[in-house]
């Protein structure tokens, strides 16, 4: 009887030791509480109330733009960054979330041979999106890579970079001279029809969505909760960024001369501008903007403000001209959704997302 006391002893024992083991999980499901914020989950939960950005990017379908728009109960998807946060439902075991060893891409020459493949085409320096030195080419190279190998084209595929981004729309896309094109933003193409993008190109299904975000002052606070909040202001941009998105959805905000855009040369030079006083906010895609304050030591000078500017889906272009303009779309499209439904896409996502965080 000892002995069979003893023997289920142990059983139990191993039983608990898996079951705790089994919940030492990363990312999930939560469910907002009462009194929840993004960033108070995201303090909680990350340990960076910083990180509040990413719970909303992650969950703009259920949320919509205003990151404040959270409701008691509401079921919010929490990637895993940096093994956080640990023990929610639906996550995954902490030891196949550890990233891998940074692997910069490296580049072989060309051949003859190419010609026959689908040719995708992108540039460097555009981190975290695309970047050589950047883990598998960067966030949005890795999630193409994977799609296309997903949708396997029978007659294969190659990734070309071209650092003349300038030259990607025309020649390069508009006379077929290479294929399809990655990472593009998409204008607000219904109240922007005429828009350049609009008029010549396809656009595949998003492969992920970048918050615009606005970096102020800390000592010259300012509230953004509606395009009403601009009328006025100051904001900077440097030259070369898009703009379409202070156009779109109806803002008409340069068309009118609501608000006045500088452009200097660089983004640090943006952020200079507003602590002199020259501009009241920089208005720069969210990974741009902490870097740049990272980079600078700016952290303790300026405040990020929760309301994003705009969000905008970024994606992979066609030229309309091509011959199998719709054929390339759909095989991209296609990719996508199977890598969504394997979960392929989110652990690349994950994956980039911890990197990305762990320099900030």
């Amino acid at each position: 009887m000892k002995t069979l006391l003893t023997a289920a002893a142990i059983g139990i024992a191993g039983f608990l030791s898996a079951h705790s083991a089994s919940a030492e999980t990363c990312g999930g499901h939560y469910r907002v509480q009462a009194g929840d914020s993004l960033s108070l989950i995201a303090d909680r939960l990350y340990k960076n109330a910083g990180a509040w950005s990413t719970i909303h990017s992650q969950n703009i379908g259920a949320i919509g733009p205003k990151p404040n728009a959270i409701r008691v109960g509401m079921k919010l998807q929490l990637p895993c960054i940096n093994g956080l946060p640990t023990g929610l439902p639906g996550g995954k075991e902490i030891t196949s979330a550890t990233p891998v060893v940074a692997a910069p891409i490296t580049v072989s020459p060309g051949n003859a041979s190419v010609r026959q493949k689908i040719n995708l085409l992108t540039g460097d320096d555009y981190a975290p999106f695309t970047s050589k030195s950047s883990h598998n080419g960067g966030l949005i190279t890795d999630v193409l890579q994977a799609a296309m190998t997903k949708a396997n084209p029978a007659e294969g595929f190659a990734i070309h970079w071209v650092n003349d981004w300038g030259s990607h729309f025309d020649p390069l896309l508009s006379n077929a001279l290479l294929d399809v094109g990655f990472p593009w933003y998409r204008p607000d193409c219904d109240t922007m029809p005429d828009s350049y993008r609009c008029v010549n190109f396809l656009f595949s299904e998003p492969m992920f969505e970048t918050l615009m975000l606005l970096f102020v002052d800390k000592n010259r606070p300012f509230t953004f909760e509606s395009d009403a909040d601009m009328v006025g202001k100051t904001l900077c941009r440097p030259n070369g960024y898009l703009t379409f998105d202070l156009e779109g959805s109806g803002r008409r905000w340069l068309a009118d001369q609501k608000i006045t855009l500088k452009s200097p040369h660089t983004v640090k030079d943006c952020f200079d501008m507003v602590l002199a006083g020259d501009a009241d906010f920089v208005a720069i895609n969210e990974f741009t903007g902490r870097s740049v304050m990272k980079e600078n030591g700016y952290g303790d000078k300026f405040n990020v403000l929760p309301q994003p500017l705009s969000i905008l889906p970024i994606h992979a272009v066609v030229h309309k001209t091509h011959p199998r303009a719709e054929e390339m779309m759909a095989l991209v499209s296609k990719g996508l959704k199977e890598i969504r439904d394997d979960g392929t896409y989110q652990a690349i996502i994950e994956d980039h997302l911890s990197r990305i965080w762990a320099e900030f």
